[in-house]
């Protein structure tokens, strides 16, 4: 219990003789260190706010405004046209109001009112000017004048170096598309999967809906838009995510890998202590808002407001519906290692602790011999079943004593993380088995040695390799990713290890030990905690995964191809999953709508007219090469296209969604709104982005390409793909499904993404002959 004694900045004794105190001089220390850290925290968090709400201006822009507004008085020459003088005269005059006094407080008032009405001038001419998607739409090497121009205006008015959040306010509101333009989206994304008749009866839906429901419940929409920043993403958190009364592990939460091939250092402690730091510093950047904006092609900036929420979050949950809480700072880590909760203060003396000193902490959690309390060792499985029980024990048995402090602890950490027992990797002489152990390691364990709530759980396994478990509501995935590229390089590129494979620098030995959580779970609780491991066990045995490596060719290839990679993928999905299941179907893929202010997500239809038409040629004996090239072509210009539109606002499936909701509040009754959402997607895919922060070249160290991450089935019968394009020569897929269905398989569904990538290749290799089907 030394850390406990050591915690107590005094202590004191009635005794006869009177009341006798004993300051402990090093704890006093230790709480006005860490007050002097917290205030500079807030001073930064104060600056930074001002600078953020003043950008593209600066101090030293209203220095140089006031210094010739100043001068030119001097010179009389009035460049107020008579303004400042007429602020003079009604400032009070007597005692110290001198002439010239007020002279030089009207000057700084008119000054600063000027560059006030340049920044606000400023920012209403970044936000037209980055309300213009035109030059997405334009031919691939073929910009015109009008782009250029518009580009060279945007970077002059976004400023030289702005903050994480400088163009949070230029950024525009996400556009309510026009509802007959919806719907007709949508009848020509299903006109090709429907039978005549089906799609007649759903056309007359669509009709009925768009000449009677639809006006009343658009004009709500755009009066939500006007209010709000972004008229989907809060019901989007809410209704898709934190209303989900079922499991989210597997079914919401995703996961991250590691180096594919590199194993900076095999050590488990020394691994998760540069790791541990190099997530520490990615927060301290965060907080000081020191990373710059990411921008698409260098010119348009993304929204950033996800990133918020990335450190000190967790998932509450809720009888009816969860929440998330979010804390300004957390200076501790939960740790979980065989069956045992931790507690580990992040910062000595005011500092952060170092990388070195981190791997002192996790080896003293790996040695200490302890068994775990009753209950404990599942404990965490609450938080992968149903969330209802869950809830109802979290009220019931985690309200007070003991548990609660426990329990706050985990949900007020940085984040969590989980020291595994096992190793994991990927291993060239088992090389399909080693991923897929490796993926449904990450997206599950064992159910109960991951916190499923927290923002994100960091798992490091005993050889040194690492992944990460992310909850879905807070944010999507790029932004784990552009966490996670952070990590990774720091952590082999800049703190490194020595000789020895421990963490560079010495160890402060006198550091107090990891706190032990205590817990006092009763014996109706356990039954609780067995229930949902049960659920979430089952869940997890039922998840088939393929995790595999695509080695044939790369991004290089396909753009010599003339073709985006992400749609030649997506086109060789669908050829794969007709060759797969000999039917199509509704496929889901994830685009983003950070373009616009607290923009997350829409959804491309990319299971066209014009893909399936390609796909039957292939499958078409009598049908040339150069006709299924040709159908390629249309497949993949059609595919751009709709990425196109759902980057700009025009996609289709959110703002039916939205439409929805409001016709729940409004107890409008749409049968075409019920039959539009719950219609499955039986192929949900998702590319991982890549070098979001470029803090390392991958041509030059192969070896550290990113496996990619992945996510679970969506539908029971069909299949979740995501899939990252690493670099000129390698493409990794993560291909999910459910055991239990008849319908699927992810080997197979594997293999033929494979013969599918190979045959697509070939048509441009030798466009005289096809490959065989």
């Amino acid at each position: 219990m030394a850390e406990a004694h050591q915690a107590v900045a005094f202590q004191f004794t009635v005794t006869p003789e009177g009341v006798d105190f004993r300051l402990s001089r090093e704890a006093l220390k230790q709480i006005y260190l860490s007050g002097i850290s917290s205030w500079k925290k807030r001073f930064i968090r104060l600056k930074n706010s001002i600078l953020t709400g003043v950008y593209p201006g600066t101090p030293s822009g209203w220095l140089a405004v006031f210094i010739a507004t100043l001068g030119s008085l001097y010179l009389r020459k009035d460049v107020s046209l008579g303004l400042i003088f007429c602020i003079r005269e009604r400032l009070p005059t007597g005692g110290c109001w001198s002439l010239r006094n007020r002279t030089l407080l009207s000057t700084i008032l008119f000054s600063s009112g000027v560059w006030i009405s340049g920044v606000l001038l400023c920012r209403k001419t970044l936000k037209l000017l980055l309300s213009y998607h035109g030059w997405m739409f334009e031919p691939h090497g073929r910009t015109s004048s009008t782009t250029k121009i518009w580009a060279a205006t945007v970077k002059v008015l976004s400023g030289r170096q702005p903050m994480l959040y400088s163009l949070q306010a230029s950024l525009p509101k996400l556009p309510v598309p026009k509802v007959e333009d919806t719907i007709q989206r949508y009848l020509e994304s299903v006109h090709h999967l429907l039978d005549a008749e089906r799609y007649s009866q759903m056309e007359t839906l669509a009709r009925d809906f768009q000449k009677q429901e639809a006006p009343r419940l658009q004009k709500y929409l755009i009066l939500k838009s006007w209010w709000a920043s972004n008229y989907v993403s809060d019901w989007w958190e809410e209704y898709i995510y934190l209303r989900g009364r079922g499991p989210i592990m597997v079914n919401s939460n995703y996961y991250v890998m590691d180096f594919l091939y590199a194993t900076p250092t095999p050590l488990q402690a020394a691994r998760a202590g540069n790791a541990v730091h190099s997530l520490l510093l990615y927060r301290r950047k965060l907080d000081r808002e020191e990373l710059a904006p990411v921008m698409a092609l260098g010119v348009v900036p993304m929204c950033s407001y996800q990133m918020e929420r990335i450190f000190n979050t967790t998932r509450i949950p809720g009888k009816e519906a969860d929440s998330l809480l979010h804390l300004l700072d957390s200076r501790h880590l939960a740790v979980y290692h065989k069956g045992r909760f931790y507690k580990v203060w992040l910062y000595q003396a005011g500092k952060l602790l170092g990388p070195r000193d981190l791997e002192l902490q996790f080896q003293r959690i790996l040695d200490d011999p302890s068994l775990p309390q009753p209950g404990e060792k599942e404990l965490a499985a609450l938080t992968a079943g149903d969330r209802p029980p869950w809830a109802e024990a979290r009220a019931k048995y985690f309200g007070q004593g003991k548990n609660r402090v426990a329990l706050d602890c985990i949900e007020r950490a940085a984040f969590f993380l989980t020291l595994d027992e096992e190793a994991c990797g990927y291993d060239p002489e088992e090389e399909e088995q080693s991923l897929d152990s490796f993926a449904k390691s990450l997206l599950h364990g064992r159910c109960y040695d991951r916190w499923f709530d927290k923002s994100f759980t960091l798992v490091v396994y005993r050889n040194g390799k690492l992944g990460a478990n992310a909850e879905h509501s807070w944010a999507d995935a790029p932004i784990i990713g552009h966490l996670w590229e952070f990590m990774l390089a720091t952590d082999q590129f800049q703190l490194g290890y020595c000789g020895s494979g421990h963490c560079q620098g010495e160890p402060n030995t006198a550091l107090p030990p990891p706190q032990r959580l205590q817990w006092d779970i009763p014996v109706e609780c356990r039954l609780v905690i067995d229930a949902s491991y049960s659920v979430a066990k089952a869940l997890a045995d039922d998840v088939d995964f393929h995790c595999f490596r695509f080695v044939d060719f790369g991004k290089g290839r396909i753009k010599k191809c003339r073709t985006s990679p992400d749609a030649f993928i997506q086109i060789a999905l669908q050829l794969a999953h007709f060759r797969d299941k000999a039917c199509f179907c509704l496929t889901y893929e994830a685009s983003m709508t950070r373009m616009f202010r607290e923009g997350r997500t829409e959804t491309v239809r990319s299971c066209t007219r014009e893909s399936t038409a390609f796909v039957r040629s292939m499958a078409d004996p009598y049908t040339s090469p150069s006709e299924c090239l040709q159908l390629f072509r249309e497949a993949a210009k059609k595919h751009q296209l709709l990425y196109r539109l759902a980057m700009t606002g025009a996609g289709i499936d959110r703002h039916l969604f939205c439409l929805y909701v409001v016709s729940r509040y409004l107890g409008v009754d749409s049968p075409f709104l019920a039959q539009v959402l719950s219609e499955p997607w039986r192929l949900s895919t998702s590319q991982t982005p890549q070098q979001q922060i470029k803090m390392f070249d991958l041509e030059t160290n192969p070896d550290h390409v990113s496996s990619g991450g992945g996510f679970g089935p969506v539908a029971n019968d069909g299949y979740g793909v995501s899939y990252i394009i690493a670099g000129e020569h390698l493409i990794t897929f993560h291909v999910s499904s459910k055991r239990s269905s008849p319908e699927t398989d992810s080997k197979r569904f594997g293999r033929n993404i494979c013969q599918a990538m190979l045959d697509i290749a070939a048509l441009f290799d030798t466009p005289s002959r096809k490959m065989a089907n």
